[in-house]
């Protein structure tokens, strides 16, 4: 069977209709993805909001404020869904509050690099996650897949603009992008349940 064969029988199927004893029934699980990707996008876009705090006049404003209007119209949308789906958003929407804008005034006042270094450690995660959640997703959620492919894609060109301008080059940047990963995948296990 080819790729393309493959992909078509994975996509003809149902959303949940392989899934395992104690893995949360399909209703469940499309709740647990509006509700972690409504706290992770609110999240980006504080972190954001906290670099902008740093360096609003820096070389790096206007590729900032790029990425947090994009992340804004990515909240919006999940805000929408939060309504239509009838899904309650995380109890921790006031951690991720001021965990974002502290990480993201954090890693700004460690430099311009530092800030795109912190942008390009989440938004790999994220970009990540959206994957993981669209290959769960069958025919009968086209519509959801194909947004949390969208935003994926958009993550994954916000990664790029933080590579494009330094990131690599920030002191510590590996450690700092371990940091920030491993905090990333906590905060969207957290808020998947919580």
């Amino acid at each position: 069977m080819n790729e393309d064969a493959a992909q078509k029988g994975a996509r003809s199927r149902v959303t949940g209709e392989d899934r395992l004893p104690g893995d949360p029934a399909p209703e469940e699980l499309i709740a647990r993805m509006i509700r972690v990707d409504h706290a992770g996008e609110y999240g980006a876009r504080r972190i954001y909001d906290g670099q902008l705090a740093v360096l609003g006049r820096s070389a790096s404003a206007p590729a900032i404020r790029e990425m947090a209007e994009a992340e804004q119209a990515h909240l919006d949308a999940f805000d929408a869904l939060l309504v239509e789906r009838r899904v309650r958003p995380t109890a921790l929407a006031p951690v991720w509050h001021v965990a974002g804008y502290a990480l993201g005034a954090a890693s700004a006042l460690l430099g311009e690099r530092a800030a795109m270094a912190c942008t390009v450690a989440v938004e790999e995660v994220i970009e990540e996650h959206y994957a993981g959640q669209a290959e769960k997703l069958g025919e009968d959620e086209a519509e959801l897949r194909q947004t949390l492919e969208e935003f994926g894609a958009d993550e994954a060109r916000h990664r790029e603009t933080g590579l494009e301008h330094g990131a690599e080059q920030a002191p510590g940047y590996e450690a700092l992008s371990a940091a920030v990963k491993r905090g990333t995948r906590l905060a969207i296990w957290l808020s998947e349940r919580i």
